[in-house]
């Protein structure tokens, strides 16, 4: 195990030898870090936190702190982040409360570029982007592969569906479908995100119905039941699980959707 001289580590903190704690940096009580995890410097890390294998953090991150949520009263609530993740500079994530789940959780291969802040009670999934300046709410949920472009805000308890994207300066106040784009404050939708569908493997035939169930729900003037009636009728023909994603997107939806 490597930790700088400068470091300071909580006893009761566990920490993988094969990890580094570089200079400056702060281990509360309650922290679990797995192995191949790196701090490069002056990150602080409160509990209880549990971190999984390969993350890496750049200096002045702050990872596991109490939320400032007024109804925070100090309960034993907890942070659980996945496997190689990259928190990059000023990073700023909070514990949950026992109004939600009492766990905020960030999931696998995330780049969660500088100054975003994650809040309470959020839940991310994996192989998102969060770029800088990007922040979320409380209890917002994030899918995967999802692209957040800078300085995106997210109201509390939005839903935000896989492989969707946002452009700088976005405020999202309603739920995002998966594999939708929006852009601008208030954010609207600007079309389907075939450039993320594509780096994300889905076939031509897939992009293909996509479109057409997009076309349906943004571009007929429909009412939203008809629109999913008529794009159910389009999966009952394709049997396509990505158009279904897009469905259940639009379906688990509780804010309503940005349209």
């Amino acid at each position: 195990m490597s930790i700088h001289s400068s470091a300071i580590i909580h006893p009761d903190s566990i920490i993988d030898e094969s990890s580094v704690i570089g200079p400056f940096c702060i281990i509360g009580k309650g922290v679990n870090i797995g192995p191949k995890c790196k701090l490069h410097s002056n990150v602080i890390i409160k509990g209880p936190t549990s971190i999984g294998e390969g993350n890496i953090f750049y200096q002045f991150s702050s990872i596991g702190e109490d939320t400032p949520d007024k109804k925070f009263k100090g309960e034993d609530t907890k942070l659980i982040i996945g496997k190689n993740n990259i928190f990059r500079e000023g990073v700023t994530i909070h514990r949950g409360t026992i109004q939600d789940n009492g766990t905020t959780q960030i999931g696998s291969d995330n780049l969660i570029m500088a100054y975003a802040h994650i809040a309470h009670d959020c839940v991310i999934g994996n192989n998102n982007t969060f770029a800088n300046n990007s922040g979320l709410a409380g209890h917002v949920k994030v899918g995967n592969n999802v692209t957040l472009g800078g300085y995106t805000l997210i109201h509390q308890f939005c839903n935000i569906g896989d492989c969707s994207f946002t452009g700088m300066n976005t405020t999202i106040t309603m739920d995002l479908p998966a594999y939708v784009k929006a852009a601008s404050h208030p954010a609207r939708v600007v079309g389907l995100n075939t450039v993320g569908l594509s780096r994300n493997g889905i076939s031509e035939e897939s992009i293909s119905h996509l479109k057409k169930a997009y076309k349906l729900l943004y571009r007929k003037s429909l009412k939203l039941e008809e629109a999913l009636l008529k794009i159910e009728e389009l999966n009952n023909k394709y049997k396509d699980k990505h158009l279904l994603s897009f469905i259940n997107s639009v379906k688990i939806s509780s804010r309503g959707i940005t349209r």
